[in-house]
């Protein structure tokens, strides 16, 4: 066998509407340390939305290469080691890490331990290695096979909700009382809510629309809940931070106008509004009342808390809380799995047009 057909969804990079499939060949004469990862089956949420959206600023696109004006978004998988020309990496071994919507992927094995690799591919370079990681499912004391969809859907969007709770705790909250967190029904906002409630220390607000409403009511994980129309009506007296998950520049606007200086902290993180986007100069220079919105970047954190903790502690203490957050998805999300070219496409828009039902865990195959 010379060539493996690869079967790659990609999105164009300036109408995210617009998709296609096509077929690469994946040359098995691999030159040193080169592996060829079998793509089991990913996740698609909103978050994969977020890495389209920021495609070029945060250079998601540039992952995983493509056609000029196309591009490959990131997503969360579990893949099978089917060739491989690395001593130290088997055929057969089930690894989990970022992989493009697509049945294979090539990659150059770097960095090599018991625990996992890197992808060391030339077009790697200067991106965040957070993203290059892929781990050997068989080392890892937390894996279980019945939670790997659960896995896939929420372990990359909880590590960063995660990171963005750790943060304001290690700054005290700036001296807010409360959490304001916008698109309150996504899954990175409920992470978030979460491991507010579990540390137990300030309240969350979860801001979500009304048709969203009862379902974020539902889950226990907020405080308040409120629909966009309705905050203008919230109590201003305590000095709150935004983790806004929207990226909305109409909501944007609202909640700083509302609470002016007594919001001690803007936290920009996801973009599920993304027909009403924040214009980037605000990521600089903010012309709204109160501070400067900022965007969170969870490697920084994640590689802050490694020299304060060390990497075992560090990835222990996500892990635990991780294991915990599957067990309450388990009541909340119910897992669908589609697969081939329409199960993809369909999927696909359905999260994009933001419509994709909030209880709905979606895990695709190529």
């Amino acid at each position: 066998m010379s060539a493996i057909n690869a079967t790659v969804f990609e999105v164009d990079k300036h109408n995210l509407q617009n998709s296609r499939h096509i077929i690469t060949n994946i040359d098995t004469q691999l030159k040193k340390n080169e592996v060829v990862l079998k793509i089991d089956k990913f996740a698609l949420t909103a978050n994969n939305i977020s890495y389209a959206i920021a495609g070029d600023t945060l250079q998601y696109w540039n992952f995983f290469p493509a056609d000029a004006g196309w591009g490959r978004i990131p997503a969360m998988g579990y893949s099978e080691v089917v060739l491989s020309n690395c001593e130290q990496i088997a055929v057969g071994e089930r690894i989990w890490g970022f992989v493009p919507m697509a049945s294979h992927v090539k990659v150059l094995a770097g960095n090599v331990s018991e625990s996992g690799f890197y992808d060391i591919s030339e077009h790697r370079a200067g991106l965040s290695p957070v993203y290059a990681s892929f781990e050997r499912v068989k080392q890892n004391p937390f894996y279980k096979q019945a939670n790997e969809d659960f896995d896939m859907l929420v372990r990359g969007l909880f590590t960063t909700s995660w990171l963005i709770e750790d943060f304001m705790f290690d700054q005290r909250y700036f001296g807010a009382e409360q959490y304001l967190v916008t698109s309150a029904s996504s899954k990175t906002s409920i992470a978030l809510a979460f491991a507010i409630k579990a540390r137990g220390e300030l309240a969350a607000v979860g801001i979500t629309s009304n048709s969203n409403r009862k379902f974020v009511e539902s889950l226990g994980c907020y405080d308040k809940v409120v629909s966009y129309d309705e905050i203008d009506c919230l109590n201003t007296n305590s000095p709150s931070i935004l983790v806004d998950m929207a990226g909305s520049q109409k909501t944007l606007a609202a909640i700083h106008t509302h609470f002016a200086e007594q919001l001690r902290y803007s936290c920009r993180v996801g973009v599920t509004h993304h027909n009403d986007l924040v214009p980037n100069e605000l990521s600089t220079k903010s012309p709204l009342p109160g501070v400067a919105p900022t965007f969170f970047f969870a490697p920084t954190q994640l590689k802050k808390r490694t020299g304060d903790w060390g990497a075992i502690v560090t990835m222990s203490k996500i892990s635990q809380s991780l294991q915990s957050y599957i067990e309450f998805c388990r009541s909340i999300i119910t897992i669908e799995h589609s697969s081939g070219a329409r199960g993809i496409c369909n999927a696909y828009q359905d999260v994009l047009s933001g419509k994709a039902d909030a209880a709905i865990g979606k895990i695709i195959s190529l």
